[in-house]
């Protein structure tokens, strides 16, 4: 009973998980978007990235100005840099990684 329930349970949060991920490519091939549409969603990867970024750059506490990481600052540049060039999520994501474990291996 218990790993029949696990079991559905597991599938059933891979079910939710999967479906709005996949769902929205499956609707695009069908669909023709607008050209304002299609041009706001070109933005969509740099607005996020830069969103992502720039909360893990301030410590906010309640009462007090917020706090700069500065190691993560250093490495928010080289990757902001990366993303407004290429516009690609991945390659981003690897040079930011890249960046911070360089920062903590050196400092």
């Amino acid at each position: 009973m218990t790993n029949t329930y696990l079991l559905l349970a597991i599938g059933l949060a891979t079910l939710v998980t999967w479906v709005p991920r996949v769902l929205p490519y499956a609707l695009v091939r069908v669909v023709t978007l607008p050209e304002k549409l299609i041009k706001f969603f070109n933005y969509l990867p740099v607005s996020i990235i830069f969103a992502l970024l720039l909360s893990s750059v301030f410590t906010v506490e309640v009462g007090s100005l917020p706090q700069v990481k500065w190691a993560e600052l250093i490495a928010v540049l080289p990757t902001f840099a990366i993303m407004l060039r290429t516009k690609n999520v991945m390659v981003t994501v690897v040079v930011g990684c890249i960046c911070m474990a360089v920062l903590r291996l050196v400092f």
